[in-house]
C-alpha cells in the first residue's frame, strides 16, 4: 500500500485500483431485486385500492348496487393483503430479514389465499356467464366476474413475482451475511 510519507507498494505503478471499485454481485442483485419488489408492490397497492373502493362503495351505498355490484365473499379478507405489502416496504431500506420473511409467509395467506378462494367461488357464476351469457352483477356495465376474474389474474401474477423476487432476495441477503460471517 502506498501512503504520503512511505515509499510505494513494489510491482505496482498505481494503477490497479479498477478491481477494488466493482461492487460486489450479490449487491449489484440486491439492488435490482429491491427495485422489481418496489414496482410490484405499487402495483399492488393499486390493486388494493380498487377492490378497497368497490367495497366501500357498495357497504356504504355511495351508488346503486346495478353500477357497483356488492362484493363477494373473498374481497373482504384480501383486504389483508396489504399488510404483506407494508412489511416489504420495510424490509427493503435496511435489508430487514425478518420483515421479508413475514411479508413472504403473510403474502401466501393474505393475498394468494384469498384469490383462490375468489376464483372458486365465482366459478359457478362464471359458468353461468359463458354458458348463458346472462350476468347478474355489473361493475359499471361490465359483468363483474369478468372484471373480477381480469383483477384475480393480475393479481396472482403480480404476487407470485413478488414473493418469487423476494425469495431470491432473501438468498442475496443470506449470502451476503454469511460472506461477513466467513471474514
Amino acid at each position: 500500500m502506498a501512503s504520503r510519507d512511505g515509499p510505494r507498494a513494489e510491482g505496482t505503478d498505481g494503477s490497479d485500483f479498477q478491481h477494488r471499485e466493482r461492487v460486489a454481485k450479490h449487491y449489484q442483485m440486491s439492488v435490482a431485486l429491491k427495485s422489481e419488489i418496489r414496482k410490484l408492490n405499487i402495483v399492488h397497492v393499486l390493486i388494493w385500492v380498487l377492490v378497497a373502493a368497490q367495497v366501500t362503495v357498495s357497504q356504504l351505498g355511495l351508488v346503486s348496487h346495478k353500477v357497483v355490484a356488492a362484493p363477494y365473499q373473498w374481497e373482504y379478507p384480501y383486504l389483508l393483503s396489504i399488510v404483506p405489502t407494508l412489511f416489504s416496504f420495510a424490509a427493503l431500506p435496511r435489508n430487514n430479514i425478518g420483515y421479508l420473511v413475514a411479508s413472504m409467509i403473510s403474502g401466501g395467506l393474505f393475498c394468494i389465499a384469498p384469490l383462490l378462494y375468489g376464483s372458486m367461488e365465482m366459478f359457478p357464476v362464471a359458468q353461468q356467464l359463458y354458458r348463458h351469457g346472462k350476468a347478474y352483477r355489473f361493475i359499471f356495465g361490465f359483468s363483474a366476474v369478468s372484471v373480477l376474474y381480469l383483477v384475480i389474474v393480475i393479481a396472482v401474477q403480480v404476487h407470485g413475482w413478488q414473493i418469487w423476487y423476494s425469495k431470491s432476495l432473501l438468498g442475496q441477503w443470506s449470502t451476503s451475511t454469511q460472506d461477513r460471517k466467513k471474514k
